[in-house]
């Protein structure tokens, strides 16, 4: 605490200035009695003592670490105040904000990273979860690819969450949905058709894993699966012409929903 002796006689503006505190909390603190100057100017303006400040200093301490004003006027005016104990109550809603902090802090450091990387798993986790084709250079070239985009966005979202179990779970339900799609094919099943439509919602249920997919959405991605040489691979080497079957279920579903396959775009 700085040496106050030769206070006396400090205006609103010069205590507000050495405490860090607004006029108008100065003001305010006057009028609930908490803190007054003791002084007047003949012209009536405050004045504070050193007495005066060396309180002021105290109910700013005991704001910063969050005590109301009553309770404040209480600690410093109430003789039958157990101010030992109200300050050890203090110091635990302290203690609880500020673990309360460092988790949000921890969950912004993942949200960071999530955006920067793409997946939170390290290579050996990647491989395991998605099998020894998966390329664990792909989370990156998308995000070179899309992050300025609202859908990498959301993706970062849902994957500063993940770890390696929920990732799992999205790599099960993958695929599940790719044997269902090559046996739909074997078993003859029109795009069109009430089978064909309901893969069709299953994927886009499926793909909310990486952000909300629209129709039109889906109607873009479906033909990317078939003119993109790596995604092409994949769905042909379940079944041979699975991308092009997919494409037109995809395009038929749109249609039965009112969307034109034809005019489609990413939105």
């Amino acid at each position: 605490m700085p040496d106050d002796t030769a206070a006396d006689g400090l205006t609103v503006g010069e205590v507000s200035k050495r405490l860090g505190v607004t006029v108008r909390a100065l003001h305010h603190w006057d009028e609930i009695d908490l803190a007054r100057p003791s002084l007047r100017t003949a012209a009536g303006y405050r004045l504070y003592t050193s007495g005066d400040l060396e309180r002021l200093h105290r109910v700013v301490v005991y704001r910063e670490i969050g005590l109301g004003l009553d309770r404040i006027a209480a600690v410093l005016d109430d003789t039958t105040t157990d101010v030992t104990g109200a300050l050890r109550a203090q110091r635990t809603q302290v203690a609880e904000r500020i673990e309360r902090l460092q988790q949000l802090g921890d969950g912004l450091d993942r949200m960071i990273d999530a955006h920067e990387r793409g997946m939170l798993l390290t290579v050996e986790q990647q491989a395991s979860i998605f099998g020894p084709r998966w390329n664990p250079d792909g989370p990156a070239e998308a995000r070179q690819r899309y992050g300025d985009t609202t859908q990498w966005r959301q993706y970062a979202e849902r994957a500063a969450t993940r770890g390696p179990e929920e990732w799992q779970a999205v790599a099960d339900a993958t695929a599940g949905l790719d044997r269902a799609l090559g046996e739909a094919m074997d078993g003859d099943v029109a795009p069109g058709s009430p089978e064909a439509n309901r893969l069709v919602e299953r994927h886009r249920e499926v793909f909310s894993a990486y952000f909300p997919l629209t129709r039109q959405m889906q109607v873009c991605l479906g033909r990317m699966y078939e003119a993109d040489p790596g995604f092409a691979a994949h769905y042909d080497g379940i079944r041979p012409g699975l991308a092009r079957w997919f494409r037109h279920a995809v395009d038929a579903a749109a249609r039965a929903h009112g969307v034109d396959p034809d005019t489609a775009a990413w939105e």
